[in-house]
């Protein structure tokens, strides 16, 4: 381990997120494509039992939010994906994290802006790429004019993501359910409940992203673990709500088949309102992830660039919006280079996620050092579990992300050819650019 020095911090940054924005950038980021597209695969292979399969899918993830909780409480810093690693780790490892995560964030922002064009052409045909384009450029100007209003529209469109689908349990659970959906419970045995779990894990992806705000988040020793608390919560029973009716409107035969199950569920028993309500929730579903991505993205280069590795200029805060402008303006660029991406949703998910499982299994191992090796802040931490509890949890953490990263390559080999090409990249550009200096 290398010695820890002090990581300077931003206080040019503005504190604009309140607990209310810790739960909607969490919420936010986890609530977004996934529960339009997992569950199908998801009940096709568990049946009814995909419910417990939600539960088996979110503990990896609630390894993972212990450490980011406790970190977040000790040391708030934005671009904390690349900072903890850096000081807890090693600098070479909080490098290649970020630089892999390049490529993870632009492939999801192409994945987020081609799936809310081909929702919003349900209703109005649109041309993919110009949209596309459009929704990078509100995404940019929502975020540049201040930490704030990236938050308070973060609030919003959750909260219509929330209206929306209570629409659809409530209404679907007393009018359309039948339980006789729901058995046998587990046609398949219990080994498919397990295999279901990968699947559903993307469900709560990004329910930590607040911590990459954290020098933005208003008293953060209270706020961060609080809301990842929350945010984890809500979205396990939001999960299990829209499983729940979707199962007991199809059935997991016509669940698993499905490729808009939530659509083809409401549509048993909206019938035409159908198709304008889940367009809306997954546009403001999507829109809010979008807009998440943007702001915490944009708070990796900062931190890289503050910390020296990447240019400076992307370290420049705006005078007068307090937002670093030139992080975003890039975070934009590396946007509008992805339309040129080929449009396989498939590849680019897994290109997406294998970086983030790398960053997940560094943090926990940093949340362990900090525990082992930092009796300075794991005191002062305003959340914590005791020493031998907390070393336990970040080393499953660790394990449970090593083992996903394995797993994903029977899927598909080339996005870890592609990850690994860019690594080389990656290299020889931190090796010119030490020598440089």
């Amino acid at each position: 381990m290398t010695d820890a020095k002090p990581i300077p911090d931003a206080p040019e940054l503005r504190q604009g997120i309140d607990l209310g924005g810790v739960v909607a950038l969490g919420l936010g980021s986890a609530v977004g494509v996934a529960i339009f597209s997992a569950m199908a695969p998801a009940a096709g292979l568990a049946g009814p039992a995909m419910l417990l399969s939600v539960l088996v899918g979110a503990l990896p993830i609630f390894l993972i939010a212990v450490s980011y909780a406790f970190l977040g409480s000790t040391l708030p810093v934005s671009g904390a994906s690349y900072e903890w690693p850096a000081r807890f780790v090693h600098p070479k490892v909080a490098f290649f994290i970020t630089w892999l995560r390049l490529v993870a964030n632009m492939g999801a922002m192409v994945v987020l802006a081609l799936v809310l064009v081909r929702y919003l052409s349900m209703i109005v045909p649109l041309p993919t790429k110009p949209t596309m384009f459009a929704l990078f450029v509100m995404a940019l100007l929502a975020n540049l004019f201040g930490v704030h209003i990236a938050a308070r529209a973060q609030k919003v469109l959750m909260a219509l993501v929330v209206v929306l689908f209570a629409i659809f349990i409530v209404w679907g659970a007393g009018t359309a359910v039948d339980l006789s959906h729901l058995t046998p419970f587990t046609p398949h045995g219990w080994m498919a409940v397990i295999a279901a779990a990968p699947i559903l894990t993307g469900l709560f992806a990004g329910i930590e992203a607040a911590t990459e705000a954290g020098s933005e988040v208003k008293n953060s020793r209270r706020n961060i673990p609080l809301g990842i608390a929350l945010s984890i919560g809500s979205a396990t029973l939001l999960y299990l709500g829209v499983a729940f009716v979707a199962l007991g409107v199809l059935g997991a035969g016509d669940l698993g088949a499905s490729e808009a199950p939530i659509l083809e569920a409401a549509q048993r028993f909206m019938g035409p309102a159908a198709i304008p309500l889940i367009v809306l929730a997954a546009t403001a579903s999507i829109g809010k992830s979008l807009n998440g991505l943007f702001m915490l993205f944009s708070r990796s280069l900062f931190a890289m660039a503050r910390a020296g590795v990447l240019p400076a200029a992307l370290a420049r805060v705006h005078p007068t919006w307090q937002t670093p402008y030139m992080a975003l303006l890039a975070v934009f660029a590396l946007g509008c280079v992805g339309l040129f991406l080929p449009m396989e949703l498939t590849f680019l998910f897994l290109a997406v996620n294998i970086p983030n499982l790398v960053k997940y299994g560094t943090i926990c191992l940093a949340a362990a050092r900090v525990t082992r090796d930092h009796p300075d802040l794991y005191d002062r931490a305003g959340f914590k579990l005791p020493k031998p509890q907390m070393l336990l949890v970040a080393g499953l953490g660790t394990l449970s992300s090593l083992v996903l990263i394995v797993v994903g390559f029977e899927a598909d080999w080339r996005p870890y050819a592609m990850l690994s090409a860019w690594g080389v990249v990656g290299a020889v550009y931190y090796i010119v650019s030490r020598r440089g200096r």
